[in-house]
């Protein structure tokens, strides 16, 4: 990936700020991050090896009115927090061009979690929803391409508590973020 965010590092909220400023669903927000734990060491240690690299950046596009933003950010959150990586919150509304750069399936999804190297050159990026739950919208997007269609609305409701159903319960799914998260950073 060739994007350049190097105007954007450094401009955004420090995620303690984010949470602080929330107006909607902050208190969501805040539990989910409570109920975070490492499913393995492994894993752990893992992001806390990314202590030893200077090199890596994250800036966060998302917006507190979203459900994918309070389920997977606080996961997103805590797996970061002793990495070392310093992590950036950019607002999407406030950052249509980066928005633009980040389509998913065309369209405008968030959270997106996006890694750059020191001088904001992207390497890599996750979101807005772990894959499974991500296969439901690809899916009911392949089946429905017409906005307008009349049952269009009713369809979507019906993949929306799909994509409710594939989160499951708890914090299960929060391992699988971390395993998608790990996953990409190991490849830069």
């Amino acid at each position: 990936m060739s994007a350049n965010l190097a105007s954007k590092l450094r401009t955004g909220l420090k995620p303690q700020q984010f949470i602080d400023g929330m107006t909607k669903n902050q208190e969501k927000f805040v539990e989910w991050y409570e109920a975070f734990a490492w499913d393995n060491e492994d894993d752990k240690e893992f992001f806390d090896s990314l202590n030893n690299r200077d090199d890596l950046r994250c800036l966060i596009l998302m917006a507190d009115w979203c459900g994918d933003v309070v389920r997977n950010v606080p996961v997103v959150f805590r797996a970061l927090e002793n990495s070392g990586i310093p992590v950036e919150v950019l607002i999407k509304e406030e950052h249509p061009d980066v928005m633009a750069q980040f389509l998913t399936g065309g369209g405008e999804a968030i959270p997106i979690v996006i890694f750059t190297d020191f001088s904001g050159h992207v390497l890599g990026h996750w979101g807005p929803r772990p894959q499974h739950v991500q296969a439901v919208m690809n899916k009911f997007k392949q089946e429905n391409p017409d906005r307008t269609a009349p049952d269009y609305d009713e369809k979507i409701k019906v993949a929306r508590q799909e994509m409710g159903a594939q989160y499951g319960e708890g914090t299960g799914y929060h391992a699988v973020i971390v395993k998608e998260l790990r996953d990409l950073l190991s490849t830069f």
